[in-house]
């Protein structure tokens, strides 16, 4: 919220909406919040707490395409979002961005990111995650982005915060949580193999941040 200058009376656009967290806290601040995604489940849980904070005047919550958004905005977020574009598409991602973002307005994304010569290594091999978890993601790189955002934008980062290790312990409690609701869990259909991919995937993912091979950034976009 801060990196993008959301504050009272902001116009902010959220492009992934996830499950409504970072537009409340938008709102929260007295912004007027635009936010799109393509998952009607997550849509309706995220007007289901907005309605239930008392905060549906300040939202509007839309299945749309990021691509289709018209009009003007003082600050845009995108939360872990660029990841599932696919690295052919962040020219028009970025793009987008630039399109509706107002005079003196910022973004600011937040991703996971890989180092430059692992993307340019992997991009064009499977993993497991891109397998089971991921199909078309691809984890960005901060010369890749900063290269598109040169070649098809005006924007450039203006700051970039990095919290790996963090990460590492959420994704630690995560798991620890996910196994010790495992029994309610199982009760909604998913079985021991779903059990056992999920646990590996958070401890996978932990290992990746642990290790210092991956990590995640907010990046703050602005013009010159």
């Amino acid at each position: 919220m801060d990196m993008a200058g959301v504050r009272e009376g902001s116009r902010v656009l959220e492009i992934g909406s996830g499950w409504g967290s970072a537009l409340m806290r938008a709102a929260q601040r007295g912004a007027h919040v635009t936010s799109v995604t393509l998952s009607h489940e997550q849509r309706a849980l995220a007007q289901e707490r907005v309605n239930a904070a008392g905060l549906s005047e300040r939202v509007d919550l839309r299945i749309q395409d990021y691509r289709d958004v018209t009009g003007e905005f003082d600050a845009i977020i995108s939360i872990e979002m660029i990841e599932a574009v696919g690295e052919e598409f962040w020219p028009t991602y970025f793009a987008a961005i630039d399109s509706l973002l107002a005079p003196g307005g910022r973004a600011a994304i937040q991703s996971i990111i890989i180092g430059h010569e692992d993307l340019v290594a992997t991009r064009k091999s499977q993993s497991w995650i891109t397998k089971y978890v991921f199909p078309g993601g691809t984890l960005p790189s901060i010369r890749g982005v900063s290269d598109v955002l040169r070649e098809h934008t005006a924007l450039h980062i203006g700051r970039d915060l990095s919290f790996g290790r963090h990460y590492a312990a959420t994704l630690l409690r995560w798991r620890e949580t996910f196994l010790a609701n495992w029994d309610d869990i199982a009760q909604h259909g998913f079985d021991e193999r779903f059990r056992r991919m999920w646990v590996f995937y958070l401890a996978y993912c932990e290992a990746g941040f642990r290790a210092q091979h991956i990590n995640v950034h907010q990046l703050q976009l602005v013009r010159d």
